[in-house]
C-alpha cells in the first residue's frame, strides 16, 4: 500500500557550493537517505528515509548538509497534536504496533529540574575537596540490623557479626542492563571495559554474557529475566551480582522481542538459542506468581551460588511499587532497582512507554519511605534508574534515598548516541544498537571505553564538588538526607511524597 498521507520527518539540505560530490555521506546513512547518480556524477538526499542521528552532517567534510525538521504542519490543534495525527496515518496506513527507542520523551515533570541541593556556610562551613578527602565509595547489599565487635586474645576489637555479601563501587554510578543483542558487541565490550576500570559494575541486560566479556566479570552483574536467555551455573557463578529482571520503566507489564534476523551465531550461543529464531521474553516469569514464588527463586539463585553473591530485582516504577519493593525486600532481595518511566528500551510499543508507569524521584521517594517506615530499609540498597542526565541528579537521587543509580541513556550518549530513537531498526549508524558487522565496526570499543570512564571520572568529580559544598566529606552523609533538599514550583502533595521541603523553609 502507498503511504501516501505519511510525512518525512525530517528535511535534509545539501550546499551545492559546498558539496564536493565526495559521497561520504552516501556510504555513511544506513538508511539509504543519499545516493549517487553515476551519470550525473551527482550526489542527492530524500529525507523521507531519515531518522535525524546526524551522521552524514557530522563526518561532511566541507560541512555542506544540514538536518531540520520537516516544514509541512497541520493547523494548530490542542487535542489533535501533529504527532497524534502522524501516529494514526501510520497505523491506518500498516496496521501494527507503532515501535519506539529510548525513553519517554514527553513532557510529564522532571522532577529533578524542581529540585535543589544545599549548601554549607558560616556554622556549617563547607569542604575544600581538592584539598580533603572526600568518600564516594559505596556498598550495596544487606545490611545487619546491629553490629557486634567482640575482643580477641591479643585485646584488638574485631567484628563478630557476619556481613551479607556487597558490591563495592568506587563511585555510585554503574552501567545499566543493555543485552548483547540490542546492542552491539563493541558496545558490550566498552561498557563492560569501563565498568573494571572505573571501579563499578555494568549489567549485562537479559542477553547472556559473551564468552569474551568473561574478564570483566568480576565487574559484571548478569540477569535472569524471563527468557532465561544465557543462564545456567556458570554463567550466575562467574559474575558479581545476579539480577532477576521483573520489569523495566520503558515497558512495564510486558515482554521483550529480540527478532530473528539479529540472532546470529555469537548470539545464539550466548542466547543459548537456535541461531535465526526469535528471542522472546514472556511478560510474567512463568515461575513468579507472588512473592512467595519470587523468594524461591532468590533463594535457588543464592543456593547456586553458594550464599557468595547480593541478589538484586529489578522492578519498574509503577503505582504500587512501594509495595511491590517491600515484598521484594521481605522475599530476600539484597538490592531492588526500580526503573522509571524516562528509562531507556532498544524497543517498546510506542503506547507504553509513553503512558505507562511513574517518574523515577516519586517511586524513589515512596519506596525508601515505604522500607523506613516498616523498619527494613537496611535489608536492601536501592539502585535507581530511568534517566539520569548529570551528576546533579545522581546527587538528589541519593539525597531523595537511592544508595546507586543506573544510567543507560547517558551511557549510550557518551558513546556517541544522538537519540534519533531508532534502535529497533538494527541501522545505528554510530555501531551502538545494531548488529550490522559493517556499522557496528564504526565504534571503537576502546575510544568508547575511554570515552564512558570520562563520563564517569566526570561526574564523580562534579558529585564531590556538590558534598564539599554542602559541608559533608563521604556519600553515606548524603543517602536519605532530604534536608538537603528543597522543592521549588511543586505542589503541597508532590513535595509531601517526595518528603522534601519548599525553598524558603
Amino acid at each position: 500500500m502507498r503511504r501516501w498521507l505519511v510525512q518525512p520527518e525530517f528535511k535534509v539540505e545539501r550546499d551545492p557550493a559546498r558539496c564536493i560530490q565526495c559521497q561520504v555521506c552516501v556510504r555513511q546513512c544506513a538508511n539509504d537517505v543519499h545516493s549517487y547518480d553515476e551519470d550525473d556524477e551527482l550526489v542527492s538526499s530524500d529525507g523521507a528515509s531519515c531518522v535525524g542521528c546526524h551522521r552524514c552532517a557530522t563526518l561532511c567534510p566541507t560541512g555542506a548538509i544540514a538536518i531540520g525538521r520537516s516544514q509541512l504542519d497541520f493547523k494548530p490543534n490542542a487535542n489533535w497534536t501533529p504527532e497524534n495525527i502522524r501516529n494514526v496515518y501510520k497505523q491506518a496506513e500498516g496496521g501494527g504496533v507503532l515501535l519506539s527507542s529510548m525513553g519517554n520523551d514527553k513532557p510529564w515533570r522532571v522532577y529533578w529540574d524542581h529540585l535543589l541541593l544545599n549548601a554549607a556556610q558560616v556554622t556549617n562551613p563547607s569542604i575544600d575537596p581538592l584539598r580533603e578527602p572526600m568518600e564516594l565509595v559505596t556498598y550495596l547489599g544487606r545490611k545487619p540490623d546491629q553490629v557486634r565487635v567482640e575482643r580477641g586474645p591479643d585485646g584488638k576489637a574485631k567484628l563478630a557479626t557476619e556481613i551479607a555479601p556487597q558490591l563495592k563501587l568506587r563511585t555510585p554510578i554503574m552501567f545499566s542492563a543493555m543485552s548483547y543483542g540490542s546492542i552491539s558487541y563493541n558496545a558490550s565490550r566498552a561498557l563492560a571495559q569501563a565498568a573494571a576500570e572505573a571501579g563499578t559494575f555494568a549489567n549485562t541486560g537479559e542477553g547472556g554474557l559473551h564468552t569474551d566479556f568473561r574478564p570483566y566479570a568480576s565487574n559484571m552483574i548478569v540477569q535472569v529475566a524471563s527468557g532465561r536467555f544465557g543462564v545456567d551455573p556458570d554463567y550466575l557463578n562467574i559474575a558479581a551480582a545476579v539480577e532477576i529482571k521483573i520489569g523495566q520503566g520503558a515497558k512495564p507489564g510486558i515482554g521483550g522481542h529480540l527478532p530473528g534476523e539479529k540472532v546470529d551465531a555469537a548470539i545464539s550461543r550466548t542466547r543459548m538459542i537456535p541461531q535465526g529464531t526469535d528471542a522472546i521474553s514472556p511478560a510474567p516469569h512463568h515461575d513468579i506468581y507472588s512473592i512467595e514464588d519470587l523468594l524461591q527463586l532468590i533463594c535457588a539463585i543464592k543456593e547456586a551460588t553458594g550464599h557468595r553473591k547480593p541478589v538484586s530485582v529489578k522492578i519498574a516504577a509503577v503505582h504500587n511499587v512501594s509495595a511491590v519493593a517491600s515484598g521484594a525486600v521481605r522475599a530476600g532481595a539484597d538490592i531492588v532497582a526500580i526503573d522509571g518511566l524516562r528509562g531507556g528500551t532498544g524497543a517498546a510499543p510506542t503506547t507504553i512507554r509513553d503512558n505507562v508507569g511513574i517518574p523515577i524521584e516519586l517511586a524513589l521517594a515512596a519506596v525508601d519511605s515505604r522500607l523506613r517506615e516498616e523498619g527494613i530499609r537496611n535489608r536492601a540498597s536501592l539502585v535507581a534508574a530511568g534517566s539520569f542526565r548529570s551528576a546533579a541528579d545522581v546527587a538528589k537521587a541519593i539525597a531523595l534515598g537511592a544508595d546507586a543509580v543506573y544510567i543507560g541513556t547517558a551511557a549510550a550518549v557518551a558513546m556517541g548516541c544522538h537519540l534519533c530513537q531508532r534502535c529497533y531498526t538494527g541501522k545505528c549508524n554510530w555501531g551502538i544498537a545494531t548488529q550490522d558487522p559493517f556499522l557496528t565496526k564504526r565504534l571503537n570499543p576502546d575510544v568508547a571505553t575511554r570515552r564512558l570512564t570520562n563520563l564517569l571520572r566526570g561526574w564523580s568529580l562534579e558529585i564531590k564538588e556538590m558534598l564539599g559544598g554542602m559541608g559533608v566529606n563521604a556519600i553515606e552523609s548524603l543517602r536519605g538526607n532530604r534536608e538537603h533538599l528543597r522543592a521549588v514550583g511543586l505542589s503541597d502533595r508532590e513535595m509531601a511524597i517526595l518528603g522534601v521541603k519548599p525553598a524558603g523553609e
